[in-house]
């Protein structure tokens, strides 16, 4: 009973401290840290039973990168690669590099050095996804690339923690050996995977849909099993986990998956962050105090400038590289535990060790707030953002310049292909802005006239002609975008026609408060569209099934569409 009582308490402590977070109006994941402090050998030191709460932990990071996954599609890889990639890799680089430098003018011997560098590099998957997830900003352009060059950051560090293990167990054994087995190990499980999620999964999905039960029961086994294989491959939990769900994306039932484990997530990812807090070690902190300062603000700060540059040099807007930077703006578990077996094998002094866990704690809560009040601080640091644009945008690369048009459409990789080819009709000249340079690329490929400009950039806003335009239609989802293009096109032209999407009831009333002619609310029209197709079709089940037929097809062609 001492776990269950250990539990009740660490879950009570978490609970009163998350309430005053709430009251304060503090991002509660700083809330669960500091319930770990409190819980832990520095205070209350009630958590005792670290093992099992360990495991508890484990679970909530396996269920959360595995519901990740299962919003992982070939589209958001295929739109997001590229870039996902070369700030991944890039960030490492540089980061490792400086992060190098600074330890050593700190007065770090190089070897002390060399780990603290690498621990400076790796930002949390887990504490982004929370953030993300708590802003709703996870089918945004940037948080599509944030995850993805964290997860080419998890990657690295799993390759490092691989290497650096495998020399403390075979005392310096060939690096070449390790990476092949390394490499034979992934193409067996690359092989292995691609067989069993296009041929076996599908059959099997289908089989455990019959029962809701069954088919919670069968993903918790897919995603724990797998997990459990990569681990004792010596692959990370985390990978397994995400890649177990991205081979559940393509089936029917991801997201009825997705939503069932959602609440276990929430559960279990608090003792994460609780049990992160708990293992602070914040010996000598004293002396430690100076080093730990200019460590954090390199990471609070050069990490976010390095993301924003590399997004800048490939093309991507200036708030896109600015949101984006500032989820790399922290150290995370695997800097942890890099620094905990550099310790174990003597590499690292305990005042070291000490010195990686402080600046975790500073980064993990300075980046906390960073990314929750990000809309406030974009404004007051636009002009010095202007100053770290290498690569200055120009006017060939906006697409169309002295074209007529009478329609606007912003936002193309949504749904606004169903809106072009409804301008195509009308045979009226249009015009599609977007921002992301992979769309571009598409538009450019289907000849369909376009600038390059981000709605949210009133700059941009005054640079096209809203005078002649009769209809303008935002597919961006963004409050704040949509009530600031709204009010500019209004000003410039009174009798447009605005039309934006928006999810919300509230926004949709603020929305027309500042002048949109109709504002789209999906849930909505799909609701009522729903019931008058119950009315037209009464219990025939045969137009029914016409009519999902024509749904079926609709389908195709749209995916067929994205794919192209």
């Amino acid at each position: 009973m001492e776990i269950f009582t250990e539990l009740a308490i660490v879950v009570s402590v978490a609970t009163g401290i998350a309430f005053a977070m709430r009251a304060l109006k503090q991002p509660l994941i700083v809330g669960y840290i500091l319930a770990g402090i409190l819980v832990g050998p520095y205070a209350l030191n009630v958590l005792r039973s670290t093992h099992e709460i360990e495991l508890f932990s484990k679970i909530g990071i396996t269920v959360l990168l595995f519901i990740v996954g299962l919003n992982l599609s070939p589209k958001v890889i295929r739109e997001v690669g590229k870039v996902s990639l070369v700030t991944g890799l890039g960030q490492v680089i540089f980061t490792s590099a400086i992060g190098f430098l600074i330890a050593l003018i700190l007065g770090i011997d190089r070897v002390a050095a060399l780990y603290v560098s690498i621990a400076l590099t790796f930002s949390s998957t887990i504490i982004i996804l929370k953030l993300l997830s708590d802003r709703g900003d996870l089918d945004k352009l940037y948080g599509k690339i944030s995850i993805g060059f964290l997860l080419v950051q998890d990657i690295v560090a799993t390759l490092i923690l691989l290497v650096v293990s495998s020399f403390s167990q075979t005392q310096g054994a060939s690096v070449v050996n390790i990476v092949v087995i390394l490499l034979a190990k992934s193409l067996m499980l690359g092989i292995g995977l691609y067989i069993i999620s296009g041929h076996v999964m599908p059959r099997v999905s289908r089989l455990a849909a019959t029962s809701p039960e069954l088919l919670f029961l069968f993903s918790m086994t897919w995603g724990l099993g797998l997990s459990a294989l990569f681990h004792v491959l010596g692959f990370s939990v985390e990978i397994g986990a995400l890649i177990a769900g991205a081979t559940l994306s393509l089936t029917p039932f991801a997201y009825e998956i997705g939503s069932r484990l959602k609440p276990l997530r929430d559960f279990f990812i608090v003792l994460f962050f609780v049990l992160l807090g708990s293992q602070m070690v914040l010996d000598n902190v004293g002396s430690l105090l100076l080093p730990a300062l200019v460590l954090s603000l390199f990471v609070l700060i050069g990490n976010p400038v390095i993301v924003i540059i590399l997004m800048n040099l490939l093309g991507y807007k200036r708030k896109t590289g600015f949101m984006a930077g500032l989820t790399v703006a922290q150290i995370s578990e695997f800097s942890l535990i890099l620094a905990a077996l550099g310790f174990n094998m003597g590499h690292l002094s305990k005042e070291i060790l000490s010195l990686i866990t402080l600046v975790g704690l500073v980064t993990i809560a300075g980046s906390t707030y960073l990314i929750l009040y990000a809309d406030a601080l974009y404004p007051r640091l636009e002009n010095f953002l202007k100053l770290l644009e290498l690569k200055k945008q120009k006017k060939k690369e906006r697409g169309a310049e002295n074209e007529q048009y009478e329609f606007v459409l912003f936002g193309y990789d949504r749904v606004g292909d169903d809106f072009v080819r409804s301008f195509q009709a009308l045979q009226k000249p249009y015009l599609v802005v977007d921002f992301n340079p992979s769309s571009i690329e598409r538009l450019q490929k289907e000849g369909v006239p376009f600038r390059y400009g981000d709605a949210e950039d009133i700059e941009f806003l005054q640079e096209l002609d809203f005078s002649r335009v009769r209809m303008v239609v935002s597919t961006i989802p963004d409050f704040k975008t949509n009530v600031l293009m709204v009010k500019h096109v209004i000003h410039e032209n009174a009798h447009a026609i605005v039309i934006v999407l928006s999810h919300d009831i509230v926004h949709a009333e603020a929305l027309y408060d500042a002048g949109a002619t109709y504002v789209i609310m999906p849930h909505y029209l799909g609701a009522r569209y729903g019931s008058q197709m119950i009315m037209r079709l009464g219990l025939d089940k045969q137009e029914f099934n016409e009519e999902r037929e024509r749904h079926l097809k609709h389908l195709a062609k749209r995916k067929e569409a994205l794919d192209g």
